[in-house]
């Protein structure tokens, strides 16, 4: 339910992004629509994590291991083979990480001096990171318990 209605901000705030994105609008109000839509996807993925029984913040380690990598870099913990009982953890590191990418993105489009864009592509790089690590440490456990 929280998702669904996360959702449908996402998209209210998209729709107004590009509803009124006209050539009568002023460059500074183009850039608040496209922080609040950096807002709308870094809130989707704290509540996803908070879904997923994971604190809201990222580890600021894992806020280090990613720092200046991309989100594809970031998302390379392993090379596992999802088994059918890790779908939905590694479905939700997917997710996050898709998210991550789009905030970073529209964070490049708003330049290095836009503060909220540069914190929240990093804080969003570590949570697709985090979720990963999650998927593959599924994976692992799985793969353990398949051979006893």
């Amino acid at each position: 339910m929280r998702a669904a209605t996360l959702g449908a901000l996402l998209g209210g705030a998209m729709f107004a992004t590009f509803a009124c994105s006209g050539p009568g609008r002023s460059v500074e109000l183009v850039k608040q629509d496209k922080r609040t839509e950096i807002i709308a996807l870094w809130t989707q993925i704290r509540s996803w994590r908070l879904d997923a029984g994971m604190e809201l913040e990222p580890h600021p380690d894992s806020l280090l291991g990613v720092r200046g990598k991309s989100v594809k870099k970031a998302q390379l913990v392993c090379q596992a083979q999802v088994p059918t009982p890790c779908n939905d953890v590694c479905n939700l590191g997917d997710a996050i990480c898709d998210n991550a990418e789009r905030i970073c993105d529209i964070a490049a489009e708003l330049g290095p001096d836009d503060k909220l864009g540069v914190e929240k592509c990093e804080s969003s790089k570590a949570s697709c990171r985090e979720a990963k690590q999650r998927c593959c440490s599924c994976a692992e456990k799985q793969k353990a318990s398949a051979t006893w």
